[in-house]
């Protein structure tokens, strides 16, 4: 990413091709996906197909016949056995051209980029953290890029279920310096320019679940219908309410005909929770925060201080 001479920020995208998991992409949770990925592809750990084709758990159809499994052995499948080993690696991947796909933009390859009008961050929250809410400023926008992360479920990695692992930014795994210096960075962006050409900035959250454990947005492309409400904000659109957490859609700005989710359900998930963000604070100012010492900008130890403020 680098400045134009407008002041807006914009980006080329340096990478040649996507690398996806396979298990569980069909042409009802990507289309664009499968699309992409019909020739030129390499496939790791899928299941072989005696025609040599290839198939995964969840591609949108049954095993044709007998295949050949990730192991390199016959499989039959089984459709009444929930305990049978899969076909494929869980973990089995996909790697086609980027120009392949349908809906890449003409200019993914323009060496000037394009103009970028939104950061989107997120991660996967059963409660708390609300469908999508925007930040009130570039460095609360930073604040909740530093926040970012998951619920963790599975015990092997020796964590109490219902910890949260924090990701900032998704980029942990990736980051070879401090991450402080890295929030820094972010901080110095948005003096670098004004504030209306600036990138707004978002957090979406598709995985809030109800009291029997169910996922309550659909998402997948009915996701498309948040993104339309933060492209209506990205266009100074009149259709959010401000709120202690940040920018949130008014009563039916998010457009649900057709849904299956209930006007109560909506309420729940584009909702504050004033007592889940309080504790949300006390995890980041007692074990995340700490993490980074003195690296840590001011600029967020005063956002999460406004935050609290703010919810009383």
């Amino acid at each position: 990413m680098k400045f134009g001479a407008d002041g807006r920020l914009y980006a080329i995208n340096p990478e040649a091709g996507f690398f996806g998991v396979a298990p569980g992409t069909s042409d009802h949770s990507n289309k664009n996906a499968m699309e992409s990925i019909k020739e030129n592809t390499i496939f790791t750990n899928c299941a072989l197909t005696k025609d040599g084709d290839i198939w995964w758990e969840g591609i949108g159809y049954d095993a044709p016949g007998e295949v050949i499994d990730w192991h390199g052995k016959p499989w039959v499948q089984d459709k009444g056995n929930k305990e049978q080993q899969p076909a494929a690696h869980p973990n089995a991947r996909f790697t086609a051209p980027a120009k392949q796909c349908p809906a890449i933009a003409s200019e993914w390859e323009d060496p000037k980029g394009v103009p970028i009008d939104a950061f989107l961050f997120g991660g996967r929250r059963p409660n708390t953290v609300p469908l999508v809410h925007q930040s009130k400023s570039w460095n609360h926008g930073v604040f909740l890029g530093s926040i970012v992360g998951s619920e963790i479920t599975a015990a092997a990695l020796d964590l109490k279920a219902g910890t949260i692992r924090r990701d900032p930014f998704a980029m942990l795994p990736f980051c070879g310096y401090n991450m402080g210096d890295y929030f820094q960075h972010w901080i110095n962006i948005g003096k670098r320019t004004t504030a209306d050409k600036l990138p707004k900035i978002f957090y979406v959250n598709w995985f809030r679940k109800d009291a029997d454990g169910k996922f309550i947005w659909p998402g997948y492309g009915e996701n498309s219908r948040v993104l339309a409400w933060i492209f209506d904000r990205c266009d100074n659109k009149d259709n959010a309410v401000e709120t202690a957490i940040g920018f949130m859609p008014k009563d039916g700005a998010i457009n649900t005909t057709g849904l299956d989710v209930t006007p109560e359900a909506m309420k729940g998930i584009l909702s504050v929770d004033t007592e889940g963000w309080k504790k949300e604070i006390a995890d980041i100012a007692a074990n995340h925060y700490p993490k980074f010492g003195d690296k840590l900008p001011k600029e967020l130890m005063e956002e999460l201080k406004g935050l609290e403020a703010r919810l009383g």
